[in-house]
């Protein structure tokens, strides 16, 4: 069973007015372990296809299954518990939240979980010696670097357990040693843990590690490319 699939996903903005096309009939499926980028201009809908499959927008025809469950009719309520239980997300502005240390704000989507105290702590500080920052974990977002909190970001993605994490344009605010960094964190955990990421990106660097690239344009698929050595760019 692939753990995305979309089916003639097509979104139009302003309907009744002046008529934004951002997606037509797109059908995608994405499987466990993949290391996908979804490439394209300003306005060729790849974060519309990143929103839709994350469940933070809803398409005006077509559907989308994660692992099988239909999202597109679920009730808010709902939708909310099951991307809090199924999808991580690592946003362009980190999104951290500013009064809250490293550790804090990776335990805050376990606590939203209601798991235990002990547990969401141990598997934070767990996460940030993933992403290297397990001296930073009484730090706050404004005492951290860029490259930094971006990374506490991809621990807060992980802290759920998802089955999948979701990434706009997670370098675009980074510098090139920062992004490097990230990346090679990233590649790491999807190549030992098979942990599936999908991007959205313009960033060569993050297309250069993808295993696969789908190029969208005018809100389609133009091109979908498979390639087997994408990740092992990696530097050593």
């Amino acid at each position: 069973m692939a753990l995305v699939r979309t089916e003639n996903l097509s979104k139009v903005y302003n309907p009744d007015t002046v008529p934004v096309h951002a997606l037509r009939d797109v059908s995608v499926t994405i499987e466990p372990g993949e290391f996908t980028s979804i490439v394209g201009p300003s306005g060729s809908g790849k974060t519309t296809l990143l929103n839709m499959i994350g469940g933070l927008d809803k398409p005006s025809s077509g559907k989308v299954f994660i692992n099988g469950t239909d999202i597109t009719g679920m009730k808010d309520s709902k939708l909310i518990d099951f991307r809090l239980r199924n999808i991580g997300f690592v946003f362009q502005h980190y999104n951290l939240i500013p009064v809250f240390t490293a550790r804090e704000n990776i335990s805050f989507i376990m606590l939203l979980q209601n798991r235990d105290k002990k547990e969401m702590l141990s598997r934070a500080d767990e996460l940030l010696d993933k992403v290297g920052l397990g001296d930073r974990k009484d730090a706050r977002p404004k005492e951290m670097s860029g490259g930094q909190q971006q990374r506490v970001a991809v621990a807060r993605a992980l802290a759920s357990e998802p089955k999948f994490i979701l990434a706009d344009e997670p370098t675009a605010n980074l510098d090139s040693s920062s992004a490097m960094n990230l990346l090679d964190i990233m590649s790491r955990m999807n190549k030992e843990q098979n942990v599936t990421f999908v991007f959205s990106t313009h960033d060569q660097r993050v297309i250069d590690r993808a295993r696969r690239v789908i190029t969208m344009v005018d809100g389609a698929v133009d091109s979908d490319e498979r390639r087997e050595n994408g990740n092992d760019n990696e530097k050593e």
